[in-house]
């Protein structure tokens, strides 16, 4: 027996198929407790056993449905909304669709083309936990990127002079950049800061080496001339500036406080050790990558699986005497993104992934295709270790170099 679940907000619609596609049974449950309890019930009706749980199909891998199930035992398989779209075609050609319809059809999805898709990653508790903490941390990273980009655009409208001092983006968004911004968030405020005042401020936001020196920069930079608004117009300006500020330390205290949780969190994995052990993984990278991987060694069959999942890999279409090989454009984004930061930051920790960068770059390679092939091999590496329980060795990983010349 096979089962389909149409998940929505407040309900979700329950079918039961049998081995030949007939209808065993149909419900509607409530998103709750008690619903969860007449769906085991409706299974453990029709005769599951703990030995043989039933088999679920359903469109999406979040949810608290979805992790109850998941305590079960059984088998959750969260099939692409995409890939459910194609199956109803083919049952109503018509285009009819109702909620029992696409429950129905899961379930045959799972009756038919069980082989085709995989189910849910039997993942530790701690992976799961690392998960939703180096994604939110992403997630918070791409919030104080836009928060600052908005502060940018504003600043350059009315205080360019700012923007001088602290033109480069790791800047803009640190601390020192915020607190000055929050004590003069006009020109005309600016123009009433002192060299005294602009050192304690410097202070007060950590910075604790050249503080004359950079105190000097900044007020050279801010005092300088340069084009004015009318007074109420630039006060104006300047609330929404502070308003706009606050949203930028918001996204900036997330973005520590969740990455200082996520690499905690990662220390503790039994598979840290082994990740962080590659050239160009810090803690951080390190947890994004364990994040998307997990810890389920039989999610990827072989290392090229991972590499598919991740991107990495080529696509190679072939039809009659036609042959094109194009980059992969369905993966995961978050590893993918992981992967061109874990490749570049290796350039300079890895000698012989330096070595393999620069031969595909004299083979015609632009830098992402490069670093793309490089990640390539990179995860082939990594999804060994992880399986044999061995730390990253860079002479296996890069045979083609001796010992001598990876120490010089």
């Amino acid at each position: 027996m096979f089962c389909g679940i149409d998940w929505a907000s407040d309900h979700h619609d329950v079918v039961l198929v049998g081995h030949d596609g007939g209808l065993l049974a149909k419900a509607r449950i409530a998103d709750d407790p008690v619903g969860l309890a007449t769906l085991l019930d409706l299974l453990a009706g029709h005769g599951e056993s703990p030995h043989a749980p039933i088999p679920v199909a359903i469109e999406t891998s979040r949810g608290l449905l979805v992790a109850s199930l998941r305590t079960t035992g059984r088998r959750v398989y969260a099939i692409n909304p995409m890939a459910a779209a194609r199956y109803r075609d083919r049952t109503a050609v018509t285009g009819k669709k109702s909620d029992h319809l696409d429950a129905m059809v899961l379930a045959n999805i799972l009756r038919t083309d069980a082989a085709a898709h995989r189910p849910l990653p039997a993942d530790t508790e701690l992976a799961q936990g690392i998960a939703i903490l180096a994604r939110a941390q992403q997630d918070a990273v791409w919030d104080r990127t836009q928060a600052g980009n908005k502060l940018r655009s504003h600043l350059r409208e009315y205080f360019p002079a700012f923007l001088d001092a602290f033109g480069d983006p790791a800047k803009f968004t640190g601390a020192v950049a915020r607190t000055v911004l929050a004590a003069a968030p006009t020109p005309a405020g600016a123009t009433k800061l002192t060299a005294a005042k602009l050192r304690g401020l410097l202070r007060k936001a950590g910075r604790q080496r050249a503080i004359d020196k950079e105190a000097e920069r900044i007020l050279a930079a801010l005092h300088g001339p340069q084009m004015r608004h009318l007074p109420q117009v630039e006060e104006a300006m300047g609330h929404r500036a502070l308003a706009l500020l606050r949203q930028l330390d918001a996204a900036c205290q997330s973005a520590d406080e969740l990455e200082q949780a996520a690499t905690d969190a990662f220390a503790r994995h039994p598979d840290a050790e082994i990740v962080s052990s590659f050239p160009g993984l810090g803690a951080l990278l390190g947890a994004r990558v364990l994040a998307e991987l997990g810890d389920d060694r039989a999610r990827f069959t072989d290392a090229r699986a991972l590499k598919a999942y991740a991107g990495s890999a080529p696509i190679t279409r072939a039809s009659g005497k036609k042959i094109s090989v194009r980059v992969r454009r369905v993966k995961n984004d978050r590893l993918a993104s992981v992967g061109y930061r874990w490749s570049f930051c290796a350039l300079t920790a890895s000698p012989g992934g330096r070595a393999h960068y620069d031969r595909r770059r004299e083979a015609g390679d632009g830098h992402a295709a490069a670093l793309r092939n490089l990640n390539n091999r990179f995860l082939g590496c990594l999804y060994h270790c992880l399986q044999h329980r061995v730390r990253y060795n860079e002479a296996t990983a890069f045979p083609g170099r001796t010992t001598d010349q990876f120490q010089a």
